[in-house]
């Protein structure tokens, strides 16, 4: 079977990546952690495959995930969570928001993302 004809499969569990808010690789490129130049060549994983990220959204339909070791929220500066669990959860929340939107994959990203993205590339 060709590359293109078995979809997205998750590097870590090898299931399929199914819908746009399973994506680990889109959520991180909606919340300015991947550079657009890079997300065509960059594996893919569920969001919950990834619990390091996974574990910072906090919204209705997404079971709690948790992370074990030296990246569990836990352990970090009570200030840092916050705003990650902010960000992430945007960046979730948004994916949701766009299946089925038919909108162009470079107006994915939150609005402050697109910004630097625009800037970084006025400037090259």
């Amino acid at each position: 079977m060709a590359k293109c004809d078995e979809g997205y499969l998750c590097e870590v569990c090898g299931g399929d990546v199914a819908t746009l808010s399973e994506s680990d690789l889109y959520l991180r490129y909606v919340i300015g952690l991947l550079d657009p130049e890079v997300l065509h060549t960059t594996p893919e994983r569920h969001v919950r495959c990834n619990p390091a990220l996974a574990q910072y959204i906090i919204a209705g339909g997404f079971p709690p995930v948790e992370c074990l070791g030296a990246f569990d929220k836990r352990l970090l500066d009570s200030e840092f969570v916050s705003e990650r669990e902010a960000l992430v959860t945007r960046g979730y929340l948004r994916l949701r928001e766009l299946e089925g939107a038919g909108e162009a994959i470079i107006n994915y990203p939150l609005p402050e993302v697109l910004e630097r993205i625009k800037q970084r590339s006025a400037t090259t």
